[in-house]
């Protein structure tokens, strides 16, 4: 870490303005998953373990567009998080002007406060110097945690970096030293595992990755991609008929590291209770059927690739993991990965559906590192400097 954390200031009797990623899936006024809170629980135990005055929390919840929206208020998160973290936790009705200013006067010596959604004002994603000093006003140091969000120049990661020392969190470190040390001296084998629906979205973490690992696994939706530059009538999938010449480029240059699926799970329909038939990647996809998960053989042949591996990054899906019937692709992976786990390998999940798939097999615990930030992890992968890290005080 060439930026300062939270070990490198006072945080004693200030004032200390915190970036969090509560961007949580809400069910009505119900948390459905708490995984965000519990990432940012040490760094706020660490800061109220030094006695600040207080603690003032901002996030963004969802795309409301600059516009007050009732149904991604952060109001439910407030109570919510004061179970976890075990004290009480205010709520100011909006992040900037008088309500924010009030509640934030109102809060008792080490008391803290969440402010409502950035988001409900244009300035927080127009980076606006106006609306951002606002912000910077609340605190006398800022505390950055918000990895989810730190590939976006927004008010309240970079605007209110120019205006306090800027510290990076307990979560934001740990993000960058797991990724940034899987890429810059991975212990080899060092493998990539890619999935998800679009190849047009991953193309420059392909090319960067295919210039690092020893090997390259593809599932999900982009594979179809892949099988379709080659030739094969995909039928129904999902294919990106514009990423074809794409996908020729990329399998082209690729040689033997990168690895597509040697069968398919394809299916009559896109719901659960489809028709479901086991195809070899060779043959086409008959009119009418989709391929919606990797096979065993597949599933066999990448947990051989796995078998030994030292590092290993996986960010997407195999399949449509959502609908169980065609989350066995997924789920078998995972596995894998817990066994090279166990094996010694260090295993990053790059976030997203990934995490969400992980969570769900009920194998985080036996993963090294589950990133907090889907598209954040994507753009460190590629190699891009993220501004919400850059923006941070030089140590």
């Amino acid at each position: 870490m060439t930026k300062m954390t939270l070990r490198d200031i006072e945080l004693r009797g200030k004032r200390v303005l915190l970036r969090v990623d509560f961007n949580v899936p809400l069910d009505g006024e119900t948390i459905t998953d708490m995984t965000r809170f519990r990432a940012a629980l040490p760094t706020l135990r660490y800061i109220l373990d030094r006695e600040p005055q207080a603690v003032i929390l901002m996030s963004h919840l969802g795309r409301p567009k600059g516009e007050r929206v009732a149904n991604l208020s952060l109001a439910p998160v407030a109570p919510a998080l004061a179970q976890l973290l075990g004290c009480d936790v205010a709520f100011a009705e909006d992040c900037i002007g008088a309500k924010a200013e009030a509640a934030i006067n109102d809060l008792p010596s080490g008391g803290v406060i969440l402010l409502e959604n950035t988001r409900f004002h244009a300035g927080e994603t127009q980076n606006d110097s106006r609306f951002a000093a606002a912000l910077a006003a609340h605190g006398d140091v800022f505390v950055n945690d918000a990895f989810g969000a730190a590939h976006r120049a927004h008010a309240s990661n970079v605007g209110v970096s120019a205006r306090l020392t800027a510290v990076a969190g307990l979560l934001l470190e740990n993000e960058i030293n797991c990724l940034a040390t899987a890429l810059e001296k991975p212990r080899r084998p060092f493998i990539a595992i890619l999935g998800g629906a679009k190849v047009s979205g991953k193309i420059d973490v392909i090319d960067a990755l295919l210039g690092k690992v020893d090997k390259l696994l593809v599932g999900g939706g982009m594979a179809n991609t892949f099988f379709a530059a080659q030739g094969r009538d995909m039928a129904d999938s999902l294919v990106e008929s514009d990423a074809l010449d794409l996908a020729r480029r990329i399998l082209a240059g690729a040689g033997d590291k990168l690895v597509l699926p040697v069968d398919q799970v394809i299916a009559d329909a896109f719901r659960d209770d489809a028709g479901q038939r086991l195809i070899s990647a060779t043959d086409d996809v008959p009119a009418g059927w989709q391929s919606l998960d990797i096979g065993p053989a597949t599933v066999a042949a990448y947990a051989q690739a796995l078998d030994g591996a030292k590092t290993v990054v996986w960010n997407g899906p195999m399949g449509v993991f959502e609908l169980p019937s065609f989350a066995v692709g997924t789920v078998a992976v995972a596995r894998a990965l817990a066994d090279a786990t166990a094996m010694g390998a260090t295993t990053i999940i790059g976030g997203g559906d990934s995490a969400a798939a992980i969570e769900q097999a009920g194998l985080a615990a036996q993963m090294s590192h589950i990133s907090t930030g889907g598209g954040a992890s994507l753009e460190l992968l590629e190699g891009k400097a993220l501004p919400g890290i850059e923006s941070l005080s030089h140590r």
